[in-house]
């Protein structure tokens, strides 16, 4: 039965660290911006279009 009260209070221990980590990164900011993650996959980055439109270039000229 003493484990029991052991195990119930590591896991209140831990419940509280995790909380608290929560709440230094909810100050931080980082749950601030829910819409961008969601539609980041719908566009494509600019570094890879740049170097496709070069590339796509390249091979035109050597044509």
């Amino acid at each position: 039965m003493e484990v029991v009260y052991i195990t119930i209070g590591v896991s209140v221990i831990i419940a509280i660290i995790f909380f608290g980590v929560f709440l230094m990164n909810i100050k931080k900011g980082q749950y601030q911006d829910v819409y961008t993650p969601s539609v980041r996959m719908l566009f494509e980055d600019e570094d890879k279009s740049k170097k496709n439109i070069q590339k796509d270039q390249s091979i035109n000229k050597n044509q």
